[in-house]
């Protein structure tokens, strides 16, 4: 790795924590409509598929953005384009506050999404600071930035109360932290080695379209919807939740915040165990792991609240069978732990595969992961309304697993086979193989 040569640990070090900072930031912002998004729900009147809608709008730009945010890292260099990106955001953030009917609502949101793209950004970063052996481990702390979710559940609604309930003051706070850390990232992260090196060799970066080639393959896609279920899943249920509890099982606010709070932390800062787990057993070990005990938590969750009437001495007695709150907790957490391993183990494969387009591949794995954190809460917010189940949501994920878990396994087979063909040959001892050949001769 000639990039690398005059690179120190320090460097390293700094450029990993001032990334991962910024992406934590970046993702409270991200998520920031599942708490104020109740309060706009309220004051707006919205039924659960237009609140579905709304926390899901953000997500969509986020998604959409990180393929063209990867490239343009990868050609004008990650320091100047995640400066950007959080200052052009942070102004989003802000105009928020003026919005009063639904509509503008859904447009403002789409200019706060724009947060979402960071992860692109850094992925691109961070990965050329490392060398491929170290990279897992290095991706998944920055991965870490997923925290930002469970600081928004857990601190947003701590931050409501504090000013008065507005949420428009919640929003000018996350603003203002926001462009801070934009320009604090600009004045002391360094260009990548990478950009650095082509810039003083004078060399031309590829073309936006030279970049986009490696999407031409199969298993770009199938890398992207494993990222579907782990991030956009982690994503999507860490929008839904607080309305989950307060519905389902009559939570306020607060506390269904911090609930969803104790979800979205495993989710997060397991993530970096995730990316030492992939450099070390594989990265296709951690993802059997993952899709295996996803579908089983996801099974179990799935299970409706059922009314029940059996006849009594007195009359008919009616009761209520449904996952107890704290086996319900319980379960998210175990979800939200085997999900940071996934994430981490995605893009593990990404700068091994495709090591000169870290940005345009892990921009599109991350537009599709991030696609499912966008239609996710819309499709659980319209199973609400049509047919009233609350673990509906589970449901659907339990199938998302499923697909993902067969087709992952089906690749590896058929990979395994053409790698090495002579193990899935005849199974039979020679002398067997032989006794078979006689008797179809003498047939």
């Amino acid at each position: 790795m000639e990039h690398l040569e005059n690179v120190t640990t320090g460097q390293q070090k700094s450029a990993l924590a001032s990334s991962t900072l910024a992406f934590t930031v970046c993702f409270a912002v991200w998520t920031i409509f599942s708490i104020i998004g109740i309060k706009i729900k309220a004051d707006l009147g919205l039924n659960d598929t237009q609140f579905g809608i709304l926390i899901a709008t953000p997500i969509l730009t986020g998604s959409i953005s990180r393929i063209f945010l990867g490239i343009w890292t990868d050609q004008f260099g990650g320091r100047l384009v995640y400066s950007l990106l959080m200052l052009v955001t942070a102004g989003a953030v802000f105009l928020l506050t003026y919005a009063s009917t639904y509509y503008v609502f859904l447009l403002a949101a789409l200019g706060v999404g724009l947060a979402g793209g960071s992860f692109a950004v850094g992925v691109a970063y961070v990965s050329k600071w490392y060398s491929p052996d170290q990279q897992g481990t290095a991706l998944g702390i920055f991965g870490v930035g997923n925290v930002g979710a469970a600081i928004t559940n857990f601190g947003a609604p701590i931050l409501l109360v504090a000013l008065g309930g507005q949420w428009q003051s919640v929003a000018l706070v996350y603003a203002a932290i926001l462009a801070v850390t934009a320009i604090l990232f600009y004045l002391f992260a360094k260009d990548d080695p990478v950009h650095r090196a082509r810039r003083e060799k004078g060399i031309q970066h590829e073309s936006f379209f030279k970049q986009l080639e490696p999407l031409k393959h199969i298993q770009v896609w199938r890398f992207a919807f494993y990222y579907f279920f782990v991030f956009g899943g982690y994503v999507a249920l860490a929008l839904w939740l607080p309305r989950f509890y307060m519905g389902a099982y009559g939570l306020p606010l607060a506390t269904a915040g911090l609930l969803t709070a104790i979800y979205a932390l495993p989710g997060s800062v397991f993530r970096a165990l995730g990316g030492y787990m992939s450099d070390k057993i594989g990265a296709r070990s951690v993802m059997y792991w993952t899709f295996g005990v996803s579908l089983a938590v996801c099974f179990l969750l799935s299970y409706p609240s059922t009314n029940y009437i059996v006849s009594g001495i007195e009359g008919p007695i009616r009761f209520q069978i449904s996952v107890p709150l704290w086996a319900f907790v319980g379960l998210t957490i175990i979800l939200g732990f085997v999900m940071s391993l996934g994430k981490a183990a995605v893009y593990k494969h990404i700068p091994v595969y495709y090591p000169g387009h870290v940005g345009s591949v892990g921009g599109m794995v991350g537009l599709i992961g991030g696609l499912g954190g966008f239609f996710l809460p819309i499709a659980f917010g319209v199973m609400n309304d049509l047919i009233g189940v609350w673990t509906a949501c589970f449901m659907l994920l339990t199938i998302i697993i499923a697909i993902n878990l067969v087709w992952m396994h089906i690749a590896i087979q058929m990979s395994e086979r053409a790698k090495y063909p002579e193990q899935h040959g005849p199974k039979d001892l020679p002398e067997l193989q032989d006794l078979h050949s006689t008797l179809k001769e003498g047939a």
